[in-house]
């Protein structure tokens, strides 16, 4: 455990150091403002109120869920495995006294770190904006809907995480990981438009998953098998990369 920690701390601290973090913030506030803007100008041109100040914060999450946020995670999985690979650093993390295994986990979990504290970021930047733009009444019970609707997302954007890790620890070229996983999530969400027989089993089919948790009434057999589906499929990607992380020569 002792090992774990000291190699999730250097693990936190290599990603801090990345410039990635400041554009990823830089771009969330952006898209935040620019979607703000937009509102205010229909809102103001039409004379229609498209949202609340608690209902932007979800109004923006979807537009974040298909674009910077897996955008920017795919960068920092393969920074963390073929920016190392390549550069031979990875030697040094693996020379400490922590089992490979730890290794990994210390560098999913500043992943998953990176995606929940983006979420809560852009969440916070959200709820500002619409607190500000769009003054109405509002109440713990609609803060509370907000956090939720952020929190769940957190599962499916880093089950796609893993599939990259998986990718990262399948091909040496960053590059072609980076092609290969946008290709990916885009062919994921031509599936689940072509077959919808299918989108149940796609990742990309639940980033919207949050809909179900904070809908006034709740389809518990659906919120299961969903969540039953991402938990699985969660499980035997990061099975899968540790498995090739474990096997992969330096």
């Amino acid at each position: 455990m002792a090992g774990f920690k000291a190699a999730f701390v250097n693990e936190t601290v290599k990603l801090l150091k990345k410039k990635k973090l400041i554009a990823a913030a830089v771009l969330s506030v952006l898209g935040v403002l620019i979607g703000q803007a937009t509102v205010t100008a229909i809102q103001a041109g039409f004379g229609l109120r498209i949202t609340g100040s608690e209902e932007f914060p979800l109004l923006v999450l979807p537009v974040f869920t298909y674009t910077i946020l897996p955008l920017f995670t795919t960068f920092v999985a393969i920074d963390m495995f073929n920016g190392e690979f390549n550069a031979g650093t990875m030697k040094l993390s693996l020379t400490r006294p922590v089992s490979r295994f730890g290794v990994f986990s210390a560098k999913v979990g500043n992943i998953a770190a990176f995606i929940l504290l983006n979420l809560l970021f852009i969440m916070l930047v959200a709820l500002v904006a619409g607190y500000i733009f769009n003054p109405s009444s509002t109440g713990l019970a609609g803060v509370l809907r907000v956090i939720l609707a952020y929190v769940v997302t957190f599962v499916p954007i880093f089950v796609f995480a893993l599939l990259v890790v998986l990718l990262c620890n399948l091909i040496r070229s960053g590059l072609a990981v980076f092609f290969l996983s946008v290709l990916l999530f885009v062919g994921f969400i031509a599936l689940g438009i072509l077959y919808s027989r299918l989108s149940s089993f796609l990742f990309t089919s639940q980033l919207n998953w949050y809909t179900l948790w904070i809908s006034d009434t709740v389809n518990v057999s659906k919120l299961v098998r969903q969540t039953l589906l991402l938990t699985g499929g969660g499980i035997m990607l990061f099975t899968a990369g540790y498995y090739l992380f474990d096997r992969k020569d330096l």
